[in-house]
């Protein structure tokens, strides 16, 4: 669902119970700041039409503990006219762990939720719209971010024996934890041989992983949003490299690393104390996943039906920008593709049927920009274009829609200077063999352009039809990266006009043939062969780029590319 507007009002309540050490009430300060930011969303509401009886205001651990609770609600209630829904300890697990749900297409593993005060953690199956977790909800432990750091300060002066003291406590507490969720026999098998995935939430975390990322392999990262960034357990555990980037950003403004404030980056010792912890509490962990989603994502969607939870993010928000055609031209585009039954060889977990869904009803957003933007624009599409917000999708999906994009209007060499280096970057890190495929598939998507430049296929089929195959090549000099060919057939139901006068089509149908060539390949290291044939119901194709062959009269004509011009 997206969002029309959000807004954030920078008050920690937790800080400013324990500013002094010990919990004190919430200051009247603290409390006017917070009524003003509420009056304020309620007129914003109002402006956007919202109806009273649709606003919901869900306090969690901050306010429910508070000395001053009673008196806290009751000033919003008084200002404001809005009740304050007081979430249980127990469902503030469950509305959180749902928010991570909300996250990702797919969630098999363990879930935890950092906040200020505390942790929770707990185990989830989510897919098909369908979220299973533990019979208990979620464990929740006095260790959030703010809390922690006040008692390793704690520690810290009290000496090195307090110190241990109070990592034992906190590995031993999340043992328990894990024993008390208990883990279902599908997870408790994985966690046994292969190891668990973890999916991580709340801000402490969410600092975590923005400082992950300004260290990842792939700098500048390429994609600025924290949902759907996934690293590998030993760069997650890595608290010294993590600690030392912290503080080299605190030297210069120039060096500050993007989405991690002075607060978020005061509480990294905490965190850091606290991941090591958990490195040595938990199973065995294969990735970690971070994700945006929490309570207010969680509390929506946790009332949805299970139907509408399964519908794939990028389907349904594209759906308004399908052109008239979407069906018949995936089914073009999929023709085009031939799947190996090799995972290794076809990435077809990334590019999915709801990927190319997509891909098909983006084919023409761009269109009505100048030639020289719709590249750029289209790579940009989903990473702070119109699909930036979109909740649900994991970084590498998000680069292979832009990257299929970009291609459809020309790739790389359609690109202004500025945009290479952006492009190069999410070639990094889609890596060599998702590289490759969208590349072909998204120069077949121009290529269907092309033939429907309305995005209408009422007449489509008058002007070309296709095919194809897939071939796995001998071995060869070459095994080690050309690992197939694609042998792809566009038959065109006229003369040869119809491609020779249509310069566009033409190099279209370059592009695709190109990319089957290994010096035109996205990265060197990967590709197939494309063996392309263009059929025509002549018997002979002229033209500078195109060499014919004579056939009996009433015999389609094939003829091959000749793309080295």
């Amino acid at each position: 669902m997206p969002a029309l507007y959000q807004d954030r009002a920078g008050i920690s309540l937790f800080s400013a119970q324990w500013s002094t050490g010990e919990q004190q009430p919430i200051p009247e300060k603290t409390i006017q700041q917070v009524v003003f930011a509420l009056q304020r969303f309620r007129a914003t509401c109002k402006d956007f039409g919202v109806k009273d009886e649709s606003i919901r205001l869900i306090a969690t651990e901050a306010t429910r503990v508070a000395l001053n609770s009673k008196e806290f609600t009751s000033e919003i209630k008084s200002s404001t006219g809005i009740d304050v829904e007081m979430l249980p300890k127990e469902e503030e697990g469950r509305i959180g762990a749902h928010g991570i749900a909300s996250s990702f297409i797919k969630v098999k593993g363990l879930v935890m939720d950092l906040g200020g005060g505390s942790t929770q953690i707990t185990w989830m199956l989510s897919e098909d719209g369908e979220v299973r977790m533990s019979e208990k909800g979620s464990v929740s432990m006095p260790y959030g971010a703010a809390a922690l750091s006040i008692r390793l300060d704690e520690a810290n002066h009290a000496g090195k024996k307090a110190v241990e003291e109070l990592r034992r406590e906190i590995v031993n507490n999340f043992k328990s934890a894990v024993t008390d969720i208990n883990l279902p026999p599908e997870l408790q098998g994985e966690a046994d041989e292969s190891g668990l995935a973890l999916y991580l939430s709340g801000g402490g975390f969410r600092g975590w992983g923005f400082v992950l990322m300004s260290q990842h392999p792939v700098q500048p990262y390429p994609i600025p949003i924290i949902n759907g960034f996934k690293t590998t357990p030993a760069a997650f555990k890595d608290t010294e490299m993590v600690q030392a980037a912290v503080h080299a950003s605190q030297n210069t403004e120039e060096d500050s690393i993007f989405r991690v404030s002075a607060r978020r980056a005061s509480q990294v010792p905490a965190v850091a104390f606290l991941v090591s912890c958990l490195a040595e509490a938990l199973p065995t962990i294969t990735n970690v996943h971070f994700c945006q989603g929490g309570v207010r994502e969680g509390s929506l969607y946790s009332t949805l039906p299970p139907k509408t939870r399964a519908e794939h993010p990028l389907v349904v928000a594209t759906s308004a920008i399908a052109p008239h055609s979407a069906p018949k031209l995936l089914e073009l585009i999929q023709a085009a593709t031939p799947l190996p039954s090799d995972s290794s060889t076809f990435p077809g977990a990334l590019i999915s049927t709801s990927v190319l869904t997509a891909f098909v009803r983006s084919l023409y957003v761009h269109a009505s920009l100048l030639k020289d933007l719709r590249a750029a624009a289209a790579l940009r599409y989903t990473v702070s274009g119109q699909l930036a917000g979109l909740h649900g999708i994991g970084h590498m999906t998000r680069a292979a829609l832009a990257l299929l994009l970009c291609e459809r209007w020309g790739g790389r060499g359609s690109l202004p200077p500025s945009d290479e280096d952006f492009y190069t970057r999410l070639l990094q890190l889609v890596g060599a063999k998702v590289a490759w495929w969208c590349a072909y598939i998204g120069r077949v998507g121009a290529l269907v352009a092309e033939m429907c430049p309305a995005g209408v296929v009422g007449a489509a089929q008058d002007v070309a039809t296709i095919t194809s195959s897939w071939k796995k090549l001998a071995k060869g000099p070459h095994e080690s990266v050309a690992g197939g060919e694609v042998k792809l057939e566009v038959a065109f139901r006229g003369n040869e006009d119809v491609v020779l006068l249509a310069d566009a089509l033409q190099k279209a149908l370059k592009l695709v043939d190109k990319v089957g060539k290994r010096k035109h390949w996205p990265r060197p290291e990967f590709g197939h062969e494309v063996d392309l044939k263009v059929f025509t119901e002549e018997g002979k194709l002229k033209g500078k780029r195109w060499k014919g062959k004579e056939m009996q009269d009433g015999q389609a004509g094939a003829t091959d590319m000749d793309m080295d011009d």
